[in-house]
């Protein structure tokens, strides 16, 4: 679905927990103060999307949903630094924060007291066009096709944050294969780590698939690995594989819980977590975080595969996310 004119835009929005995002034809958004209008040419379709849609995290109702977003900068609102016309930017989960709570002043603007979420809290990327505060935008490398950088905004950001909080250990387990972990996995087959991909039971396709990207070990996340890991992230938001992480980890080792919403985790014996053991969240990002991820020498280590769905057609690339019917990552093209 395209713009008919340029002075029109078309979004997909959703009015409320549990409804199927609708098609809203209107004029085209303009920039307030510090912001950038963005003409779409991908947008990712991520899990947290699907929290939005169904409730499961706060969410400012009607809204459009998308927060990996790849587009090219029409105009820029007063003040808004960074980007001129006919650039081609990223636009990610974080999209605004206050700047002065003691998150912000100490640098950890992902904890921000206020923040803003692209796609949540602030209309997203289910759209020919966006708008979006400049300062948390990105310049986007060379050489990556729209559809290729789209994941890259969260599954890759959110990845590398969890990756990095992992710790330097060489044995790295991946609970969950789908956009994040199929991102993660090269990254780190790359740097020379053992990667282990746990699936759901019976799940061929994603176990075939994480060995072609270079995983030592594919199989169900009910399965113990034959020597102790490392480190472990969960991106399936599945509470219970919390404890079965647990067991597969050395005295020392790490699970990284790196969604947004989980399922409640179950009780565990102590005995699980002691030996130093720990548990850590991942809470959104930071903008260091994508200057540090979105380089040249860290996306050339990558190639996202990417599942191309129409703008119109964003209910059925929910629906083929919810259903575990993706190999790699949705993305919508406008």
């Amino acid at each position: 679905m395209t713009e008919p004119d340029s002075d029109s835009a078309y979004a997909m929005v959703c009015d409320g927990p549990g409804r199927l995002l609708r098609g809203e034809r209107g004029p085209l958004p303009a920039p307030g103060p510090g912001e950038i209008l963005v003409k779409v040419l991908a947008c990712g379709v991520c899990r947290t999307d699907l929290h939005v849609v169904d409730g499961e995290i706060p969410a400012s109702y009607p809204i459009v949903p998308g927060h990996e977003i790849v587009g090219t900068v029409l105009a820029a609102g007063r003040d808004a630094i960074g980007f001129a016309p006919g650039q081609r930017v990223g636009i990610p989960w974080l999209g605004h924060t206050c700047g002065h709570c003691r998150y912000c002043k100490e640098g950890r603007e992902n904890l921000c007291e206020t923040p803003q979420f692209t796609g949540a809290s602030r209309d997203g990327g289910y759209a020919t066009h966006a708008v979006a505060d400049a300062r948390f935008c990105f310049a986007l490398p060379e050489g990556l096709s729209d559809l290729e950088a789209a994941p890259l905004l969260c599954a890759g950001l959110i990845g590398w944050r969890a990756y990095r909080m992992a710790g330097p250990g060489q044995r790295i387990g991946l609970y969950g294969f789908g956009a994040a972990a199929h991102i993660l996995a090269q990254l780190a087959v790359a740097e020379g780590r053992d990667v282990l991909a746990f699936t759901r039971e019976g799940d061929a396709d994603a176990q075939q698939f994480a060995r072609a990207l270079g995983c030592s070990w594919a199989g169900p996340s009910t399965a113990q690995p034959e020597e102790p890991l490392d480190a472990a992230i969960i991106f399936a938001p599945v509470g219970a594989l919390v404890p079965t992480a647990l067991k597969a980890v050395r005295k020392g080792g790490r699970v990284v819980c790196a969604g947004i919403h989980m399922s409640d985790i179950p009780s565990f014996p102590y005995a699980d977590l002691w030996g130093e053991r720990h548990i850590l969240s991942v809470a959104n990002l930071t903008r260091e975080d994508g200057l540090t991820f979105l380089t040249p020498d860290i996306v050339g280590k990558l190639k996202s595969h990417t599942v191309p769905f129409p703008l119109a057609e964003a209910n059925h690339a929910l629906a083929a996310l919810r259903e575990g019917r993706l190999q790699g990552a949705a993305v919508l093209v406008p």
